[in-house]
């Protein structure tokens, strides 16, 4: 037995039109499904997809809330997600892109053979977008 990798992950949001407007239409994710919660039936469920035949590995999924409070960050809770791009200097182009459309985002980072910027999803979500350094 062994874990093989990651096959999505889930959040939490409180609209599902705003994180479509945001994943979808900002960050070029395919809207790949829509569907009620298998657990929570009244609830919606939205997935997102990296790739065209939704690979496990590049699926986020996001469960509507709209009643629930913000998270708080600490032990428990998750930090961030790191969403892979192409190249260093799509790192960089990313950070132009989103700056050009008023979403607040950090100057590029290089840490140990990582080139990284970090954002805020609609919902407080802290999202990186990462490749390896050039050089």
């Amino acid at each position: 037995m062994r874990i093989t990798g990651i096959h999505h992950v889930t959040l939490i949001c409180a609209d599902l039109e705003r994180t479509a407007a945001f994943y979808r239409d900002v960050l070029g994710l395919a809207l790949w499904r829509e569907a009620a919660n298998d657990d929570d039936p009244g609830a919606r469920h939205f997935w997102f997809a990296a790739d065209p035949q939704a690979a496990p590995g590049t699926l986020l999924s996001f469960l509507e809330y709209p009643q629930m409070g913000p998270g708080a960050q600490g032990t428990g809770a998750t930090h961030h997600l790191a969403l892979s791009v192409g190249s260093a200097e799509e790192v960089a182009a990313w950070r132009d892109y989103l700056r050009s459309r008023e979403i607040p985002t950090t100057e590029v980072f290089d840490r140990g053979g990582l080139s990284s910027v970090y954002l805020r999803d609609p919902d407080g979500h802290i999202l990186e977008l990462t490749a390896p350094s050039a050089g």
